[in-house]
């Protein structure tokens, strides 16, 4: 049950244990409380006093309250449903990071035959990383004209006019990194 302290006490101080690579007898040197109490304790049979539980919680590094709460999913998947995709014209954008990373964009670009976009700046001092996947794709970045083939990368700076092709006969799927300014 999600909602029991026991039970969720045992999850958390087993799975922050091995996350920080602690065995039983590292978690109990680092928190002075023996190692069959910890072992007890992981178990979810355990009623620790307060003092067992500061601690374990202060070896940890975490709150009291972090280790009775239920434990932290360590993944979350995302359905391709619950990211941002938009269409401009031939060309397919798809948002890749569902969780925002100030300055960073992560970008799957899916460009049928002959689709051509225009990109948009970036703010001053962001570098831009484009790679090719699939099909072949034509950068032109600042008057310049990159041809990209299955598996080359450009670097670019990403607060310039730039625009992306597909220079192939099929679909060309192109990845984009919008890193900032460091």
């Amino acid at each position: 049950m999600r909602d029991d302290p026991a039970n969720n006490l045992a999850r958390s101080i087993r799975q922050l244990r091995e996350i920080r690579g602690y065995t039983q007898n590292k978690l109990a040197q680092l928190s002075g409380v023996p190692r069959p109490t910890i072992a007890n304790l992981e178990s979810g049979g355990a009623n620790p006093t307060l003092s067992v539980l500061t601690k374990v919680a202060a070896a940890l590094q975490v709150s009291i309250e972090e280790l009775i709460s239920p434990p932290r999913a360590v993944a979350r998947l995302y359905k391709a449903s619950e990211l941002r995709v938009k269409r401009r014209g031939d060309v397919t954008v798809r948002q890749l990071l569902p969780d925002a990373i100030p300055g960073v964009v992560v970008e799957r670009m899916e460009l049928l035959r002959d689709a051509t976009m225009a990109g948009v700046p970036h703010k001053p001092g962001t570098r831009e990383y484009l790679t090719c996947e699939t099909g072949r794709l034509l950068l032109t970045a600042s008057g310049e004209k990159y041809r990209l083939e299955p598996g080359d990368v450009v670097v670019f700076r990403g607060d310039q006019k730039h625009g992306y092709a597909n220079a192939g006969e099929t679909t060309a799927v192109a990845y984009s990194v919008v890193m900032p300014a460091s």
